[in-house]
């Protein structure tokens, strides 16, 4: 474990190369999975707020399971994400693009509907966040849909952190990202 200010840090994430490859996994993550996209307790109130403006970005049935559920959900270990299409299929904020998934959320923050990109855990997608009332831990989080973005990354030895250093500087700041390529310089 690598220690940044109040962040542990697996080593993985600054050992193994990864880079989203949606031309070859059409974005599966926001397709699959035991739940929808974990959410932190502030964005609750972010995700009501926005509803509005990204709803002409969704699809009819995305649209239709937050008219029914609402804009998040608890999932099967208390904890909130976004609600699913059909029971833990499809994020009900996906949205199409020539075959791969796109985030409404995002696409409405791209077009500048919004000043809000996405929620936190989509953004530093594989890196996954434990939270502890005292320190966050930070961890690779690997799944088989994703053997193309770690060829990908392997191919251009581009290590997880460096592929994410939007979202964990959006997270935890600029200071904390030089940091965190200062100690793994170090190693």
């Amino acid at each position: 474990m690598i220690e940044v200010g109040s962040v542990l840090v697996h080593e993985d994430v600054v050992s193994e190369n990864f880079i989203c490859n949606l031309n070859k996994c059409k974005g599966a993550c926001c397709l699959e999975g035991d739940s929808g996209a974990p959410l932190n307790h502030n964005e609750l109130a972010i995700l009501d707020e926005i509803y509005p403006k990204v709803k002409p970005y969704m699809t009819a049935k995305g649209i239709a399971t937050i008219e029914q559920e609402g804009t998040y959900v608890t999932d099967f270990e208390g904890d909130y994400t976004t609600p699913c299409v059909d029971t833990n299929k499809e994020c009900a904020y996906v949205t199409w693009e020539n075959g791969i998934t796109k985030c409404a959320i995002e696409k409405a923050w791209e077009e500048g509907a919004i000043d809000w990109k996405k929620p936190i855990s989509c953004h530093l997608y594989p890196i996954r966040i434990t939270a502890y009332p005292e320190f966050d831990v930070l961890h690779y989080d690997r799944w088989s849909i994703c053997s193309s973005a770690c060829s990908f990354g392997n191919e251009h030895k581009v290590r997880v952190h460096e592929f994410l250093k939007g979202p964990l500087t959006r997270k935890y700041g600029e200071v904390w990202y030089t940091e965190l390529e200062e100690a793994v310089a170090g190693i």
